[in-house]
């Protein structure tokens, strides 16, 4: 882990621990900035903190983080080997969804995030981060199965693992098939097709992902 890439990282979190963007700040006890490799291969992207999450300042640290912990090992990965961030930095108030404007006003974090770490895959978990990063209104159960060509890597979707811990066996073993799929992809092991799922057109965008991030328009 080089200093270069946790500087650059710390950087951006200072940033985030002093942001009164949206009113969310209002309301938070900790800013969930991000947890992991500053040089990770994958980055995860879940929705937003929950109640230990913004106590403790970590994302996923409940039972949630559990099962992801569980998932990576089965692929052969760690914690430590990955980054986890969310869509929205702060604690929505009573775990709600967050709303559009909050989206908007944090998703630089995210973006910046990305870009500083430069993963070679981007697992997508549930409809918030779904729909932000492949630029759909497509649910998540469409979507998933599929390891998306996405700005010169991989990002593959999968449910968030509170749906599997409140869902049926079948979401857990999706979800399974989706961390092979991780797997596959940071081994260099996926051809370049994607399926015809119908979602934006996150592998040809018409502006330079560079000038605008990674999400376009």
């Amino acid at each position: 882990m080089s200093t270069e890439a946790v500087e650059r990282l710390n950087e951006l979190r200072a940033e985030a621990l002093a942001c009164t963007a949206c009113r969310l700040s209002e309301g938070r006890t900790q800013v969930v900035f991000g947890d992991g490799d500053p040089e990770a291969d994958v980055v995860f992207v879940g929705e937003a903190p929950g109640q230990r999450e913004d106590e403790q300042g970590v994302p996923f640290v409940g039972r949630s983080g559990q099962l992801l912990d569980q998932l990576l090992g089965e692929v052969g990965l760690e914690r430590k080997d990955v980054y986890i961030a969310n869509v929205v930095k702060c604690r929505p108030p009573k775990n709600r969804d967050p709303r559009p404007d909050e989206i908007e006003a944090c998703k630089r974090y995210l973006s910046e995030q990305l870009q500083r770490i430069n993963p070679k895959v981007v697992v997508t978990l549930g409809n918030f981060s779904s729909k932000l990063l492949l630029k759909t209104e497509t649910g998540i159960t469409r979507v998933r199965g599929t390891a998306y060509e996405w700005w010169g890597r991989h990002l593959v979707p999968t449910f968030h693992p509170a749906a599997a811990l409140r869902g049926s066996a079948q979401v857990l073993e999706d979800m399974r098939y989706d961390f092979g799929l991780i797997r596959d992809a940071v081994d260099g092991n996926l051809g370049g097709e994607s399926d015809d799922t119908e979602v934006g057109d996150p592998v040809k965008p018409d502006v330079d992902p560079e000038q605008l991030g990674l999400f376009g328009r």
